[in-house]
């Protein structure tokens, strides 16, 4: 195995060709809306619709309906994971994930601490769990609820502390295509039939994270999962791992079997939604962003939707909905020729084939992005 110093070393457009194929970017997989949960370990999910957003981008043939019926089954569910955010999982990882990076919602806990002065936090645990699973609570629910215990409390502090506290998923209707609904919490043992194990040894996430983020370096791993301490995992597994380096001299580690494809292999257009992980999973995200990308893309804490070409984020889109019909508004962040204007309507139009109001007309427009 090569050294730190004699490893080869990935530019940065190799490393994006590397993770688009990963992530299912680089063609539309023939994979179940199920297995590709599994595959990207979850979908982030702070709002309601980009969890099928990212897998219109990702998959062929994918409806959103595929997705919902999996949520009404239980057999996918919302809940707050990776770094402190809503993700969607499958079943099986709600209950694995969820576990292994309680330790950062047990860091997050303690930034809450002096709105908890006088909170018995075990007792809070049991009172909580015996709110939601006499039957799914609304947040503010649960708020009042444990205010009456400790009415001098902050009151976001305790809902923080429920949420840090047990592993709350949020039941359907929540999420559910074209339908949703209000926030309500039961614990994911109740919602889904089957307790949680101990937290696990971080080893088997941390192939897992390769396989579907890969090459990265230890950072970009505890980036993604709001994880410290990941070090040891990744010197336990060198041995039947490749490592590489960046153009900065960082240590990547890879799958030997992973897909690296050349740096020149052509990247279509793929439009995705607010928040995808692709865009948060890294601790050095220049491998899909370059420096006049880096700061367009978000407005105070809310990310906008984007798009890429040519495997960079290239762009803002947005979505108009109406009773009559559907727009969708593509913003270059540059100059588009022609061609690059056929290729990003393209796959506008197979984006809106899947994801539009069936049977409303949709049109494509393009405009610029204010400077």
């Amino acid at each position: 195995m090569a050294s730190k110093t004699t490893a080869p070393v990935l530019a940065a457009r190799a490393l994006g060709r590397a993770t688009l194929a990963r992530q299912l970017l680089l063609t539309p997989a023939a994979l179940s809306a199920e297995d590709a949960v599994s595959h990207l370990l979850g979908l982030q999910a702070q709002n309601t619709k980009p969890p099928y957003y990212a897998l219109a981008a990702r998959l062929e043939g994918f409806r959103p309906e595929e997705l919902s019926a999996l949520m009404e089954a239980r057999e996918v569910a919302r809940i707050v994971t990776m770094r402190s955010t809503i993700h969607t999982h499958t079943a099986d990882d709600v209950l694995t994930l969820r576990p292994l990076v309680q330790a950062a919602r047990d860091r997050e806990l303690k930034i809450f601490r002096k709105g908890l002065d006088g909170v018995d936090l075990d007792r809070l645990a049991v009172l909580a769990r015996e709110l939601v699973e006499e039957r799914p609570r609304t947040p503010k629910e649960i708020r009042e609820a444990l205010l009456v215990e400790w009415p001098h409390a902050d009151p976001l502090a305790l809902t923080v502390a429920a949420r840090c506290l047990l592993p709350l998923v949020q039941v359907t209707p929540r999420g559910l295509w074209r339908r949703s609904g209000q926030v309500r919490l039961t614990t994911a043992d109740a919602w889904l039939g089957r307790a949680a194990g101990p937290a696990p040894a971080p080893d088997a996430t941390v192939l897992r994270y390769l396989a579907a983020f890969g090459p990265a370096s230890v950072k970009d791993m505890q980036t993604w999962s709001g994880l410290t301490r990941l070090r040891d995992a990744f010197e336990r597994l060198r041995p039947q791992l490749l490592t590489f380096r960046d153009e900065h001299g960082v240590e990547l580690f890879d799958l030997p079997d992973a897909p690296r494809p050349d740096e020149d292999t052509p990247a279509p257009p793929r439009f995705l939604p607010e928040f995808d992980n692709l865009l948060l999973s890294h601790a050095d995200r220049t491998r899909l962003l370059s420096a006049h990308a880096k700061d367009r893309r978000w407005k105070g804490n809310q990310a906008y939707r984007v798009f890429l070409y040519d495997g960079l984020v290239a762009g803002l889109w947005d979505l108009e909905e109406t009773k009559d019909r559907t727009t969708m508004t593509v913003q270059p962040f540059g100059r588009t020729s022609r061609s690059e204007r056929a290729e990003l309507t393209r796959e506008a139009e197979r984006l809106l084939a899947v994801m539009a109001r069936e049977g409303l007309p949709y049109e494509i427009r393009f405009g610029a992005v204010d400077a």
